[in-house]
């Protein structure tokens, strides 16, 4: 089969390698779609070493139908739309056992980990496989993966109807949790960047959005104005590093000072350098910080809201490419962060 392959990093190239085989519990995906997450440009990038061992296929979010099914799987047949929830936990530590799988000390991701969906054929645990309704599109099947991530970060930060809700970062992460939220409440949205094109792709899908250019505007002043001085009820930070804006304080912190007294801040961004902040500012307020990470069980949230229509993915697409050209979607991502949002790969058949 034809996979794209990271031998070193900062090169992905199209290759022939061994089709999978697949176990009595495992089903075999014949990949229609796979979409570049920014989890796979800091693999790219070698960002995730030791972690991910080369040669890698990469591919996390992904989506086709089943090709093949294992000796002991019931409930799917070949011909089956799927998309695959690329988590694995490993049931025996404490968190595992607690039912909290996305806190597993020893979690490992299709696609990360191990080979993904960068590839025409990929093995799947069935207990990680879900049916996709056949109406949805192949691509917006392809984002059901990351579509999950905001639907748990939603339910980790415990949005309620009438919310008032600050996003910090218009990226991958950001939209997810944006359309996630969209669903729940009926409250404002503020969404910040310093990307005006970033924005602009969030606002195709919700022109009610309200915006806030971080490298113009102070974003707490103005929260603090448009609240009549209360602040947000839930604050989501998902930009992951320090934003280096003059007079500006960094993510984390400015979610802690846009919400109101008792408020909620879920921080998602996974920055590898520490992040100053100040405790008695949380603590005055007597708020809640939580962190998310990836999901837990929401695919069927997410593909239960593209199967209503009630969400608008086709916003986060901004680009789609054969499968051979992933090298120009890992680079076109990097060199135009703001033109760039999702960018699909189309599997050959």
């Amino acid at each position: 089969m034809q996979a794209a392959l990271i031998r070193n990093y900062g090169t992905i190239a199209l290759e022939e390698v061994e089709k999978p085989k697949i176990k009595d519990d495992e089903v075999l995906v014949k990949v229609r779609y796979a979409s570049i997450c920014g989890s796979d440009q800091h693999i790219f990038k070698g960002e995730f070493h030791p972690r991910t061992k080369l040669p890698l296929i990469p591919g996390h979010e992904f989506a086709g139908v089943i090709e093949a099914v294992g000796s002991h799987v019931e409930h799917f047949q070949p011909g089956d739309k799927v998309t695959v929830d690329p988590i694995l936990w490993c049931g025996t530590c404490a968190a595992c056992k607690a039912g909290h799988y996305p806190a597993c000390i020893a979690l490992k991701l299709i696609g990360i980990d191990l080979n993904g969906g960068f590839a025409q054929y990929v093995s799947a645990p069935v207990h990680t496989v879900f049916k996709v309704p056949s109406h949805i599109s192949d691509e917006f099947a392809a984002l059901i993966e990351i579509l999950s991530i905001g639907f748990h970060a939603s339910a980790r930060a415990g949005i309620k109807e009438q919310d008032d809700i600050l996003i910090m970062g218009a990226g991958k992460v950001g939209q997810a949790i944006l359309h996630a939220a969209k669903t729940i409440t009926k409250g404002s949205v503020i969404l910040a960047d310093i990307l005006d094109e970033r924005l602009a792709i969030a606002t195709k899908a919700f022109p009610e959005l309200i915006t806030v250019n971080t490298t113009r505007t102070d974003p707490v002043a103005f929260i603090k104005s448009l609240t009549n001085n209360r602040g947000v009820d839930i604050a989501f930070e998902a930009v992951g590093h320090e934003v280096a804006v003059e007079g500006r304080m960094n993510p984390v912190r400015t979610c802690i000072n846009a919400i109101k007294g008792g408020g909620t801040v879920c921080v998602l961004g996974l920055g590898d350098h520490p992040t100053e902040i100040l405790m008695k500012e949380l603590i005055w307020k007597e708020a809640r910080i939580v962190s998310s990470r990836v999901s837990h069980g929401e695919f069927a949230k997410a593909i239960d809201a593209l199967d209503r229509k009630i969400i608008h993915p086709e916003s986060m697409i901004t680009g789609i490419l054969d499968l051979q050209e992933a090298q120009r979607g890992f680079e076109l991502l990097e060199s135009e962060p703001g033109k760039h949002l999702k960018i699909l790969l189309k599997v050959p058949e």
